[in-house]
């Protein structure tokens, strides 16, 4: 369930939040069980592990999108009345900027230049 939550997190990231958030008690809850029954621990540590690398990474995916939720919409409708390379690219090249005076310098070289 933590590589789902993983693999989530990249398609839809509130999705991957709601099932890391599951995978991560499924884990702890089975940590204890495993140790009553003498069973080894250490797929449930890798799963409490995983799933709270998702449970990250979709938080902050998930917060960035409610951030720039209105610099995304406007991108969307640009994208629709977009009929060519070069108009879709004008899109993008306006949503880069507007998210650019939203954000600090730093978390946009992160981001670097990825297409939302």
């Amino acid at each position: 369930m933590s590589i789902a939550a993983l693999a989530m997190t990249f398609m839809l990231p509130l999705a991957g939040l709601v099932m890391a958030l599951f995978a991560l008690m499924a884990g702890i809850r089975a940590l204890p069980a495993l140790k009553g029954v003498g069973k080894p621990t250490g797929i449930a540590v890798s799963g409490i592990t995983i799933s709270s690398i998702a449970l990250a990474l979709s938080a902050g995916a998930t917060a960035m999108q409610l951030y720039l939720m209105d610099e995304y919409s406007a991108y969307q409708e640009c994208m629709k009345g977009a009929g060519t390379v070069s108009s879709q690219g004008e899109c993008f090249t306006q949503f880069r900027d507007a998210a650019a005076r939203k954000l600090p310098a730093d978390v946009l070289d992160v981001l670097g230049a990825m297409q939302p």
